[in-house]
């Protein structure tokens, strides 16, 4: 997810005028022109034109040309510019939230789990423990304790967990978001499970030396970080 453009771009929707060019050009069947949305909105088109850029700037709109009269060829009009709305999804939380993933894990664990016969809850357990693995992997990072211990915060701090030291002494490290918060609301067990058997595998494949603790508690995550080196108990 790329937090940065989506965040650019929901902020450009800010402004009223952009906001309603915006909703205007995607209720329409049909890709509209500069000119369509100024009548449908009774502004200047020079006016449109401007906002229906900034949105195809920010990625919220797509644009090409075509002849409005469907003709080609001499006497057929020039092509104008139209735009429609752009073929991406657009979502931003603060804090960070991840439903689209935990929705992806489960669908995969109900999909093989009709194909095998295996429980749907350890198919997901087994999945998120993958990808955390997967991810992991594919983050890389120094070598070494302090190196290993970096990536895996750095991963985490992507996914939006937050993490944060929760006792110096023992270097505990507590995560101070819970990227599944509302699924955790209602369904806690599953998705507290699933969400341990993932920051697990993401220990697993960067800092071996950490131990991924089920450790649920108010306001944050239900992981807890220990590093057992630095731990006394």
């Amino acid at each position: 997810m790329d937090l940065q453009r989506d965040a650019t771009g929901i902020a450009a929707l800010a402004d009223p005028l952009r906001h309603q060019l915006y909703r205007f050009v995607c209720s329409q069947p049909e890709p509209v022109s500069r000119e369509q949305a100024a009548d449908a909105l009774d502004v200047p088109h020079h006016q449109a034109k401007f906002h229906l850029d900034r949105l195809t700037a920010e990625g919220l709109l797509e644009c090409d040309y075509a002849r409005l009269t469907g003709r080609s060829g001499p006497g057929a009009g020039r092509t104008a510019k139209l735009y429609r709305r752009a073929d991406r999804d657009i979502s931003i939380s603060l804090p960070q939230r991840e439903y689209e993933l935990a929705g992806r894990l489960m669908a995969a664990a109900i999909a093989r789990s009709a194909t095998t016969g295996e429980a749907v809850v350890e198919l997901l357990n087994r999945l998120a423990h993958e990808y955390g693995e997967t991810i992991g992997a594919s983050a890389g990072g120094p070598k070494g304790p302090v190196g290993s211990l970096d990536a895996t915060l750095s991963l985490l701090r992507r996914y939006g967990y937050e993490p944060r030291p929760q006792d110096e002494r023992t270097g505990d490290i507590e995560l101070a978001n819970c990227p599944f918060h509302a699924l955790a609301q209602e369904q806690t067990e599953l998705a507290c499970n699933m969400n341990h058997a993932l920051i697990t595998g993401v220990a697993d494949s960067l800092a071996p030396e950490l131990d991924a603790r089920l450790e649920p508690g108010a306001n944050r995550c239900c992981v807890v970080l220990r590093c057992p080196a630095r731990s006394t108990g």
